[in-house]
């Protein structure tokens, strides 16, 4: 199954992330299918930024978005 969820990137203690779509039985750092934005929980508000047609297109072919990314998308 393919999803779209968070991998993390930044140093120790500063963490952001990128919202991927990428096959479930990989590891969250592993190669990913697409890139559809960030987000970055350390600034304040915490910014964001996703390509909502991308989603909706992987959204279309069957792909699952987590908890996570689910809530970052409709708050944005």
């Amino acid at each position: 199954m393919v999803k779209i969820r968070l991998s993390r990137t930044g140093k120790k203690h500063q963490p952001s992330y990128r919202i991927v779509v990428c096959d479930s039985r990989r590891k969250r750092e592993s190669a990913v299918i697409e890139n559809l934005g960030f987000y970055n929980p350390q600034t304040d508000p915490p910014s964001q930024k996703i390509d909502k047609a991308r989603y909706q297109y992987w959204l279309g072919q069957g792909a699952q978005p987590t908890p996570a990314v689910r809530q970052l998308v409709e708050k944005g």
